[in-house]
């Protein structure tokens, strides 16, 4: 496989995605994005009442992304991109749209088959003891930390076919970049 044109820093809230997804940016020299800075106000009003999102909420937000991902991937830019993507569903999604759904991303099929994104997807994993801990001495999010059962829910970790490593969340923030910099120069 070739070197992926964008890299998704994956896991449920409280995993360390914005993070870990900036410091690696910064290392690479690649465009950060993260996800949260995305959602639509009534996805956050929503989340802020304690009140899970569901699929309807989460792919025109999904799609969104897709389309910058596909634009930014397409002009040369690399990307780390810093999202929640529980479900193998909405991973797909970033990497190629909404194809076959009630609901299209915005760029063309002729646009997505012209930019073929690589993609490697780093999932930050962690127990629920530990990532619960966390959240709770996180503040000013709009993510209450009574959500992140439904997190943990919902979360289908990657597994093949998908090009993906898994990183716990028990190593220091330095270890996981330098894991996921090691990846990297293998591909």
């Amino acid at each position: 496989m070739a070197a992926p044109g964008a890299l998704l820093v994956m896991g449920v809230s409280g995993s360390g995605k914005s993070t870990v997804g900036a410091l690696l940016a910064s290392e690479l020299g690649w465009k950060f994005y993260d996800a949260d800075d995305y959602h639509p106000e009534e996805n956050r009003k929503k989340m802020g009442k304690g009140i899970p999102l569901d699929d309807q909420d989460r792919i025109p937000w999904l799609c969104n992304l897709h389309d910058i991902l596909l634009r930014d991937v397409a002009s040369g830019q690399h990307v780390v991109l810093a999202c929640s993507a529980l479900k193998k569903m909405y991973r797909d999604i970033l990497t190629q749209g909404k194809d076959g759904a009630a609901l299209k991303c915005e760029e063309s099929e002729k646009e997505a088959k012209r930019a073929e994104m690589q993609l490697l997807v780093v999932h930050l994993s962690g127990s629920f003891e530990v990532i619960s801990g966390r959240l709770l001495k996180r503040k000013g999010h709009f993510m209450p930390p009574e959500l992140l059962r439904s997190q943990f829910e919902t979360l289908e970790p990657p597994a093949a076919p998908e090009n993906f490593i898994q990183i716990s969340v028990d190593k220091n923030v330095s270890e996981i970049i330098a894991k996921i910099m090691e990846t990297l120069k293998m591909k």
